[in-house]
C-alpha cells in the first residue's frame, strides 16, 4: 500500500510499504477515505518535536471503512463506515470513564513512533487501529466524511477549548491562532452564543473565514507584514471591552501566541490553550498569572469521549465545518502539500488527502 512517511526534516515521501494486519485480538484494519495534515504533524516535519523514527506513517486524522476485525471485536463489522479520534482508548479505564479518553491508560497516539515503540499513522491507504471497540465510532449517514475527519480532531479541540473555560451567552471571547482549530473554537464560541468573538491572526485568508463565521476580526501584523505591538493589541482589546475578555483560546502553540493571549485577558480571566507546545516552558511568569488571578486550561483534547455529541451537534447545527478544508489533493501529493502547508502559501489552512 501507499503511505506517507517521515524522512527527516522538513522531509516526507509517498512509499510502498506492507499493508496492516491484526495484532491483537482487538484490532480493526481501516480502509483510509480521508486523511488530514494536522497543524501538529508540522512539529515534527519542521525540527519542533524530535524522537520520531525515521520510516514512520505520519498522520492522526482518518476517516474511512473497516476492513477486517479481531475475534475480541463486537461492535463493529467489515464495511461499516467509521471516524476516529487521533489517540486509540480502552473504554473503560479509570480515564476513559471520566471522559478523559485521550489519557487512556492502554491508548496510544497515531503516527507516533519512537524508538520503534508507537502506533503507524493514518495517511495510507489502510491503517491498524488496535483497542477498536473504544476507539472508533460509526459514521452517521447523514454526516459527510470531511465532517466525520474533522469532528475527531480540530473540531474537537476547539469545542474543548471553549467548553473547559464556560464559554456562554455571557463571554467576551478572543481566539488567537486562526488555523482549522482556532476557526473551530470560532464556530463553537458562536454556537455558544458568546457575546463578542475577536479573531486573532497574520494571514489574510484566515481572517476573512473567521470574520464569515461571526468574528471580530483583528490583524496581527500591519499592510506591510510587520507584527504589531503586542501592547497596541491590548489596549485596543480594552478600549473594546472596557477590561478585556473574559476567554482567551491560544491555538497556535507559541511563546509569542502566549504572550498576546495573557495580554488580553481581563483579571479573573481564563486562558485555554489549545495549541501544542513544544517548548520547555510557557512564557507565562507565575507572577503575572497570579497578579491577573488566571485560570488556565491545557491538554490534549479527549475527541473519542466526545465524538458522539459532537456528532449530534453537527447533525442539529450543520455548522460550515467544510470550509476548513482549502485544498484536497491526492495522497501522492503530500510532499507538496506538507511544504504549501508549512510555508503558508496559497491560503492554506487545512489539507485533506483523498484516497
Amino acid at each position: 500500500m501507499r503511505a506517507v512517511t517521515f524522512t527527516g526534516l522538513r522531509a516526507v515521501d509517498v512509499v510502498d510499504r506492507p499493508s496492516p494486519e491484526l495484532v491483537d485480538p482487538s484490532d480493526a484494519i481501516v480502509e483510509v477515505e480521508l486523511a488530514g495534515i494536522c497543524g501538529s504533524d508540522l512539529h515534527p516535519y519542521e525540527g519542533r518535536e524530535r524522537g520520531l523514527d525515521l520510516g514512520t506513517t505520519m498522520g492522526h486524522e482518518l476517516t474511512g471503512r473497516v476492513v477486517a476485525v479481531g475475534d475480541e471485536v463486537v461492535t463493529l463489522a467489515p464495511g461499516d463506515a467509521v471516524m476516529s479520534p487521533f489517540s486509540t482508548s480502552c473504554g473503560v479505564c479509570p480515564s476513559c470513564r471520566r471522559g478523559l479518553s485521550a489519557r487512556c491508560s492502554r491508548g496510544a497516539l497515531l503516527g507516533w513512533i519512537e524508538r520503534g515503540r508507537g502506533l503507524e499513522g493514518a495517511q495510507a491507504e489502510r491503517v491498524r487501529i488496535p483497542l477498536a471497540d473504544g476507539t472508533l465510532v460509526h459514521r452517521p449517514p447523514d454526516l459527510s466524511p470531511t465532517e466525520a475527519l474533522l469532528l475527531g480532531d480540530v473540531v474537537a479541540t476547539g469545542f474543548f477549548a471553549t467548553e473547559r473555560a464556560g464559554v456562554n451567552a455571557e463571554s467576551r471571547v478572543a481566539v488567537v491562532g486562526l488555523g482549522a482549530v482556532g476557526l473551530a473554537a470560532v464556530l463553537a464560541a458562536r454556537h455558544a452564543g458568546a457575546a463578542l468573538v475577536l479573531g486573532y491572526d497574520a494571514v489574510a485568508s484566515r481572517l476573512e473565514l473567521a470574520a464569515s463565521f461571526g468574528a471580530t476580526v483583528v490583524p496581527i501584523a500591519d499592510d506591510a507584514g510587520r507584527p504589531r505591538p503586542i501592547a497596541d493589541l491590548a489596549a485596543a482589546a480594552r478600549r473594546g471591552t472596557g477590561e478585556g475578555v473574559d476567554v482567551v483560546v491560544e491555538a497556535v502553540g507559541s511563546p509569542d501566541a502566549t504572550r498576546l493571549a495573557v495580554s488580553l485577558l481581563r483579571p479573573g480571566g481564563h486562558l485555554s490553550i489549545a495549541g501544542v507546545h513544544a517548548e520547555p516552558a510557557f512564557d507565562l511568569s507565575p507572577t503575572l498569572a497570579y497578579d491577573l488571578n488566571v485560570t488556565l486550561s491545557l491538554g490534549r483534547c479527549p475527541a473519542r469521549s466526545r465524538l458522539e455529541a459532537l456528532s449530534a451537534v453537527q447533525r442539529s447545527a450543520r455548522l460550515p465545518l467544510e470550509r476548513l478544508v482549502t485544498h484536497r489533493v491526492p495522497l501522492d501529493a503530500a510532499p507538496d502539500a506538507y511544504r504549501m502547508f508549512a510555508e503558508r502559501r496559497d491560503g492554506c489552512i487545512k489539507v485533506v488527502l483523498e484516497l
